[in-house]
């Protein structure tokens, strides 16, 4: 595990949840911890680079905010990467990985709204040349991955 001082601590316990909704995020989040917006950017991207933190971002409700959908694409192991960058490339895509799997790239993609959403999956399939399988959500459920961290258990030798 990568050394973290106090601030990166402070900065992982405060902001599991909670990331300010305002024009400058990281400004308020360094006021509310006594250090300059600068250093909140630089730990944040020091953490992401020693792989602590894999993302750093709100989590919203899709169906509050639009449409999403779940999206599934069963291609040929050669072509798993170009196809995935392919993905990548497509306006609203949020989350694309690979699975073990017949369908072996899953992927979140949202829009506006349906009419919007399902133009960009006919657009994607038609580019990729591979039917996707579309999977919308029949229920949804809150998990919360924020947790406390016992830090000093994580010390001890």
């Amino acid at each position: 595990m990568a050394e973290l001082d106090a601030l990166d601590r402070r900065l992982i316990d405060t902001y599991q949840r909670g990331l300010p909704l305002c024009e400058r995020p990281f400004a308020a989040m360094a006021e509310r911890l006594g250090v300059s917006e600068a250093q909140v950017i630089e730990r944040l991207q020091l953490l992401q680079q020693g792989q602590v933190l894999s993302r750093v971002g709100p989590v919203f409700d899709h169906a509050r905010a639009g449409a999403s959908l779940l999206a599934a694409v069963s291609v040929p192991e050669a072509e798993r990467d170009a196809v995935a960058a392919a993905i990548n490339r497509s306006p609203g895509v949020n989350h694309n990985y690979a699975r073990e799997h017949r369908y072996n790239l899953w992927f979140v993609m949202t829009a506006a709204d349906e009419n919007q959403l399902e133009a960009r999956l006919e657009a994607l399939e038609e580019e990729l040349g591979w039917p996707l399988l579309r999977l919308p959500m029949v229920e949804g459920y809150h998990i919360d991955l924020g947790f406390p961290i016992p830090w000093d258990e994580l010390e001890a030798p």
